[in-house]
């Protein structure tokens, strides 16, 4: 009975530590029909973007309390995630963050290049600090959505703008 109680004991102090890690995100890729924009979302699990803000250095990250941890993981995913038409560099504006639940959400936007525009993208996010990190980009909105999987290494992946 005390082996089953120490085991026990022991699972439920690391399980905290098994669900903070969720070594995924979430990008949806749109066009705006009214406003004629490319709007990009990335959804990214708080204790994921902490982690990665102290693998780069940052001492006590808090992404909730501290305006400029936020600023500092925006930063960081615009450098981890392109879009290109053509060989050419889709140019993204950052245009904020927001805290939904456990996510922090990131919020970029760019001229659209119009519906049935071919895309290459690259999703990079968080990848230099799990290997096991999966990037799933959204391309489209409602019923009409094509899933793009990143991992570590992956180059840009081709889809087109519904």
């Amino acid at each position: 009975m005390m082996r089953f109680l120490v085991l026990l004991f022991a699972l439920m102090l690391a399980l905290p530590a098994l669900a903070h890690q969720q070594k995924n995100t979430i990008s949806t890729i749109s066009h705006n029909p009214r406003t004629e924009m490319l709007e990009v979302v990335h959804r990214v699990p708080l204790h994921d973007a902490e982690h990665a803000l102290r693998n780069q250095g940052v001492r006590g990250p808090d992404i909730l309390a501290d305006i400029n941890s936020r600023r500092a993981f925006a930063r960081y995913v615009t450098e981890r995630f392109q879009i290109t038409q053509d060989e050419v560099t889709i140019p993204l504006t950052l245009l904020g963050t927001e805290i939904e639940g456990a996510n922090l959400l990131v919020y970029q936007e760019a001229s659209s290049p119009g519906q049935g525009a071919q895309l290459r993208v690259n999703s990079q996010i968080l990848t230099d600090v799990w290997a096991r990190q999966e990037n799933r980009v959204n391309i489209g909105a409602g019923t009409s959505v094509e899933t793009l999987v990143f991992r570590a290494g992956d180059t840009f992946k081709s889809a087109l703008l519904p």
